[in-house]
């Protein structure tokens, strides 16, 4: 799996990939009462987070630095391919906080660049290949 220039393991897992709808719905009441429902097609804006809980998709400290300095720039758009070929134009989802999440699998208070942390991955699609 890619990410921009980064490299991340093939078990990552995109964890909401079916909590998507792509058709945007708005339904409401007339002054009659008649139902009045409004509907179209959503192309962007999907979100992806990846995520091995805590069994798989370990990543080093230095692949989480150097995520967290990818998420410093903004509008930054990135390439994501995934291990079935599967690609993807996104950024970084930042509407419920941080975008890349990390917690060291062994707890050291001085981790080194090669320490294995548990990772997961906020985006948003902008179109698909």
């Amino acid at each position: 799996m890619q990410l921009d220039t980064i490299t991340l393991p093939d078990d990552l897992l995109w964890i909401n990939e079916f909590e998507w709808n792509p058709v945007e719905q708005n339904v409401e009441r007339s002054l009659t009462g008649a139902l009045l429902v409004q509907e179209r097609q959503i192309t962007h804006g999907r979100t992806i987070v990846l995520s091995g809980g805590n069994e798989a998709g370990w990543v080093s400290r230095l692949t989480v630095k150097n995520l967290f300095a990818l998420s410093k720039a903004a509008n930054k758009t990135m390439s994501l391919t995934l291990p079935d070929g599967r690609q993807f134009s996104v950024i970084f989802d930042r509407s419920n906080g941080s975008p890349v999440e990390a917690q060291q699998v062994l707890p050291f208070a001085y981790p080194e660049d090669s320490d294995q942390y548990f990772l997961k991955i906020k985006l948003l699609t902008l179109a698909e290949f």
